[in-house]
């Protein structure tokens, strides 16, 4: 009876019981093994690389198994909300194809049957919970003051004792009814306080699906489940609507590990049943020999907008994730080439126990090879996309799309395609040639510059509007060799002193003329982008620059 009056005592206003919610948010209606996964992150900042690994780990866990993922807000601490926080996180998981079954859209929209996805917005939710523990004499009111806690905190300090408010130092564990309403008519503030039913000796276990079976001493502090301002702490929240919401699989980072303990209990309490616990290791990085983590304030690449301001496809960005991820994607990769990377069976044992490494020059390559297998439309829609909002100059040359297409569409689509865009940011460069024509050329090739002259003036003889790429190349070689030079490099390193050079010299020549660059794709497919008039009218400029 005690207990009844003190829960009415503190929440008068909480009518309904955690019957209604269970009816109001029932089990879930999938197959067997289906994964019900979150991410749920607070709209304190931008949303950081090690979310983003969180949150496709979560995603792709429920969508090969069938399941649900969904975006929860928890947003209880609103001093350290920024403004658009939550509009921030959605477009940086939708800017990497990381899609939601439910949960919050922006600051005001949802989607999905088992919200609200916010938590400030699930205020009686928690109430109505705190109050069945409070009826069950397992939750109390604690008027403890700061000053009262700081010195608990000193003194199991120098007793060297478990720190927090528990056994001995709970002394608000048996507060009367009378006594609280007293306190509570003068105006004093409390928290509300779980009654642990931890015990000293006791240890609890349990199966992490990453790290395995874990061992860790039983939780017996009176946590805190309702702050002063009536919010929920995140150990009780989270507890609360992870049931409610049917999460199977809490994905997270393994700086949750110490409080499992905690939460194990509080699920225990309520009745609830237990979900399995996912503790992903921080993403690393290597430094000065050592390891060290991701951190946001050293490294620009900790923030999701700096993939999509450097312009990594989402694709790309996808399939690096999926090496973080599982030990085993990179095999099955290499044995699935032509298949979606969503029917990889991930698995959360594959994950890695030490914490995956970043690696920018890994995903480099795994981005050039992953633009290498696009289409010339399919780069051309990102790339129109993406520059649309980082590249002015980029996206005025794309207007054309006709030309655009041409130049996009050089080596793309054969067999082994040229691997040289990582990201969109490289493209304007890279294709600068294509747009103007050079003004300055550095010949490097070891020829005097009346050899030079000598092979550009025949070029545009051999080089006719007529010359098939089959052709192409023989014609040059011919040419060449009328010249003096090797039709082939290793004919020159065989004797160096018969020739002027190796028709590779021939063709580098020709190429910084029209290009002013010595590496580039395939130059007669170039030249025929470019047009016959203006290849030759650039054989021309090259050669009023060296006369």
């Amino acid at each position: 009876m005690e207990n009844l009056k003190m829960a009415e005592l503190l929440f008068p206003e909480i009518t309904k019981t955690p019957e209604y919610y269970e009816e109001l948010y029932p089990a879930r209606n999938l197959k067997e093994g289906a994964v019900v996964t979150r991410f749920a992150p607070s709209p304190t900042g931008f949303l950081h690389f090690g979310g983003l690994f969180a949150s496709f780990v979560g995603r792709t866990a429920a969508k090969t198994t069938g399941g649900v993922f969904f975006l929860r807000i928890e947003d209880t601490d609103k001093k350290r909300e920024i403004e658009n926080g939550v509009s921030l996180i959605v477009k940086g998981l939708n800017d990497f194809g990381i899609e939601i079954d439910e949960g919050m859209l922006s600051e005001t929209v949802e989607k999905g049957e088992y919200g609200p996805y916010t938590q400030s917005a699930r205020r009686d939710i928690y109430r109505c919970f705190v109050k069945e523990l409070v009826k069950k004499g397992m939750a109390y009111p604690c008027f403890m003051s700061e000053e009262e806690l700081s010195q608990i905190r000193e003194l199991q300090e120098e007793k060297k004792e478990l720190p927090g408010v528990w056994g001995k130092y709970a002394k608000f564990r048996d507060i009367t009814v009378e006594e609280a309403k007293k306190r509570i008519d003068a105006g004093e503030q409390y928290v509300v306080r779980l009654r642990s039913p931890g015990q000293e000796d006791k240890r609890v276990k349990f199966k992490d699906v990453i790290r395995g079976e874990i061992e860790m001493p039983e939780n017996i502090i009176d946590v805190v489940l309702l702050k002063k301002d009536g919010i929920p702490t995140y150990h009780f929240a989270h507890v609360v609507d992870d049931h409610l919401m049917r999460t199977t699989h809490v994905v997270r980072g393994d700086e949750w590990v110490s409080s499992v303990p905690i939460h194990l209990q509080l699920f225990n309490v309520c009745g609830f049943k237990l979900p399995k616990f996912a503790h992903i290791s921080p993403i690393m990085k290597e430094e000065n020999g050592g390891k060290r983590k991701l951190s946001k304030r050293k490294d620009p690449e900790a923030a999701v907008s700096f993939y999509e301001e450097e312009g990594y496809p989402a694709g790309s960005v996808w399939e690096y994730l999926l090496t973080l991820a599982n030990s085993n994607y990179e095999e099955w990769r290499r044995a699935n080439k032509d298949v979606s990377p969503e029917k990889f069976p991930f698995s959360f044992s594959k994950m890695s126990k030490g914490g995956a490494l970043f690696d920018l020059v890994k995903l480099n390559d795994i981005s050039k090879g992953y633009i290498a297998t696009l289409s010339a439309d399919e780069v051309y829609d990102l790339l129109y996309d993406w520059s649309k909002a980082n590249d002015d100059v980029l996206f005025a040359r794309l207007q054309d799309k006709e030309y655009a297409l041409k130049v996009l569409g050089v080596e793309r689509g054969n067999a082994k395609p040229r691997k040289d865009i990582a990201k969109w940011k490289d493209v304007r460069d890279y294709t600068e040639y294509y747009f103007t024509a050079p003004t300055s050329y550095e010949f490097s090739v070891n020829i005097s510059k009346d050899a030079v002259l000598e092979i550009l003036e025949n070029y545009k003889k051999v080089y006719t509007k007529d010359l098939t790429s089959e052709d192409w190349f023989p014609a040059v070689r011919d040419m060449a060799e009328e010249l003096g030079y090797a039709k082939n490099p290793k004919l020159y390193k065989e004797n160096p002193d018969a020739f002027m050079g190796h028709v590779g010299d021939v063709s580098t020549v020709i190429r910084i003329a029209i290009t002013g660059r010595s590496n580039t794709p395939d130059l007669f497919w170039i030249s025929t982008v470019l047009g016959y008039e203006e290849t030759i009218s650039r054989i021309d400029n090259a050669i009023n620059f060296l006369k």
